[in-house]
């Protein structure tokens, strides 16, 4: 069996790594793909200390992110539930229904702290009432708010 090659990659490859990883792969794949479509470069010293710094300043990066996401948690709970009005008909039905849009707006209002809506789980929410949704600001970070459905 023909020995392994390694190389780092200078693009992301589907199925092979993301770039700045080092990857072991066959030798005629890297000849004939990866290295002349630019994808991939030859190890050496220098690369080999360049992808560690790259990969140290994406640790830091990430972990401010998760520092990020934990202040923005933070403030959510602090800010205790969320009101939101909506016109109410006949059985306490509301009219339309309460959007990710709608919670995103309203955190925005009362705590200053910018959401992303596509971030946000909602439950299905017809009438008004007390619902829970989830926010997922980090992988590793959800926050759980309480929204609060108003008639206006």
């Amino acid at each position: 069996m023909a020995k392994r090659i390694q190389l780092v990659l200078t693009q992301d490859v589907s199925k092979l790594g993301r770039m700045g990883d080092l990857v072991e792969v066959a030798p005629g794949y890297a000849r004939n793909y990866l290295v002349p479509q630019g994808k991939a470069t030859n190890v050496n010293p220098g690369i080999l200390k360049q992808v560690a710094r790259r990969r140290q300043l994406e640790e830091q990066r990430l972990a401010e992110l998760k520092q990020q996401a934990v202040q923005i948690a933070a403030a959510i709970e602090t800010a205790g539930g969320f009101d939101i009005e909506k016109q109410v008909g006949e059985n306490d039905a509301i009219f339309g229904t309460v959007t990710n849009q709608d919670v995103a707006e309203v955190i925005k209002a009362k705590t200053s702290q910018d959401v992303d809506r596509r971030t946000i789980t909602l439950p299905e929410i017809h009438k008004i009432g007390e619902y829970s949704a989830q926010i997922k600001l980090h992988p590793e970070i959800t926050s759980t708010v309480v929204i609060r459905v108003v008639a206006s």
